[in-house]
Formats: C-alpha cells, sequence, structure tokens
C-alpha cells in the first residue's frame, strides 16, 4: 500500500482574542495536555466526574461503565437525567435573560430566543405532544425546515422521553416514508413549507404522500 505525502504545511498562528482567552474552560497547550493525559489514565473517572460535575440528575448513577456485553457499552446505565432540562432549566436561574439562541433565516432576518422565551417554548410544544398522546420511549420523526422551530421540536421531545429522529428536509416522500416504517413513528411533526435558497420547498406534501404509502 503506497503512503499519500502531504505537500501542505502550516505555520501560521492564530491566537485567540483576549476575551475568549479569558473565559476558555482550558487555557494554554500544557492544560490541555494534561486534560488528555487525565482522560487517557482513568477515562471512566474523567467522564464520571464531568458527569457528576456538568449535569444535573434526577437519579444520580452509582455504575461508570457497564462492559459486561462489549463492544456494546453503556454508560451511566442506573442514573436517570433529562436532556431539555440540562439544556435549559438548569441554566433559567442565571442566565434566563441571556441570549440562548440566535437563527439567521433564509432572508438574512436573524431571531434570537433568551433562555427563558425558549424553554417556554419548549413546554408548550411538549404539553401539545402530550395532547397528542405521545408518551415516553414513543418515536417522533421531525420532518422540518432547519430553524427554531425545529430546536424547540427536538428538545420538546426530549423533554417528555419521546425519541425523536430528523429527517432532511429535501427527502422525498419514498425517502421519508422509509424512516417512518423503519423507527415505527407514532407522529411526524413538519410544516407547510420552507425556504432555502430563496425558493419555497414544500414539506407537508411529502409527508402526506409519504403516509399515503402505508
Amino acid at each position: 500500500m503506497s503512503s499519500i505525502e502531504s505537500v501542505l504545511s502550516e505555520n501560521r498562528v492564530f491566537p485567540p482574542i483576549a476575551d475568549f482567552k479569558k473565559n476558555a474552560r482550558v487555557s494554554g497547550l500544557a492544560a490541555y495536555q494534561a486534560l488528555c493525559q487525565q482522560a487517557e489514565q482513568d477515562y471512566t473517572g474523567f467522564w464520571a466526574n464531568l458527569a457528576r460535575t456538568e449535569l444535573d440528575w434526577h437519579r444520580p448513577f452509582s455504575r461508570v461503565l457497564d462492559e459486561t456485553n462489549a463492544p456494546f457499552y453503556r454508560w451511566f446505565d442506573d442514573g436517570e437525567l433529562n436532556a431539555s432540562y440540562n439544556c435549559l432549566d438548569r441554566h433559567l436561574a442565571t442566565k434566563g435573560d441571556k441570549t440562548a439562541i440566535i437563527f439567521e433565516a433564509d432572508d438574512g432576518s436573524v431571531t434570537k430566543l433568551t433562555y427563558k422565551q425558549l424553554h417556554q417554548r419548549v413546554c408548550r410544544f411538549a404539553n401539545a405532544l402530550k395532547a397528542q398522546g405521545i408518551e415516553s420511549g414513543d418515536r417522533v420523526i421531525i420532518y422540518l425546515p432547519m430553524g427554531i422551530e425545529a430546536v424547540i421540536a427536538m428538545q420538546a421531545c426530549a423533554r417528555i422521553g419521546a425519541i425523536h429522529s430528523v429527517v432532511f428536509g429535501g427527502f422525498s416522500s419514498k425517502s421519508l416514508h422509509e424512516r417512518i416504517t423503519d423507527v415505527g413513528a407514532k407522529l411526524v411533526i413538519t410544516a407547510d413549507a420552507g425556504m432555502r435558497g430563496g425558493k419555497a420547498v414544500v414539506l407537508k406534501t411529502a409527508v402526506d404522500e409519504a403516509l399515503s404509502l402505508g
């Protein structure tokens, strides 16, 4: 087997701006190398420490890594957390009025939501899902344009324990039908259309056609 020789070298250095460096979690190459060494020497302890300090658990874990069925490893399998809670709720007290998400639409318009605003919209959407009979463990397909609504839909699913699968909005009705069938989806979240490259991309029609395939 022949080797590939690199003919490109890069010697430029791009130092971070002062504010970025000031707020960095790991500052400097030495600190980064020490972090990597720690992870290599005790990877279970490394991830256990991060899981305990960086996440809120509804039921704390006592087992870090179960390797009995390798290569199907199970991490923190006796613990319980809510991904949406960790993304939103745990930040409300200190960052509630700070920007949580910034979205630039196809036409260049920009929408910003604070943590409080995003939390409110996610909770409303989660309640709407429950009103439609969606429960923990149910599978949900998200077939939406790229935007804040898609993020809200994902967060709402996570909040109630539903399993979501995002399907690219450019896929055909046949491809969408295959994915609905493969995951056993109970619900499809979609929109009438979305904008991409200055053109309207119809979504709801594709969903109707996909569902008509059985």
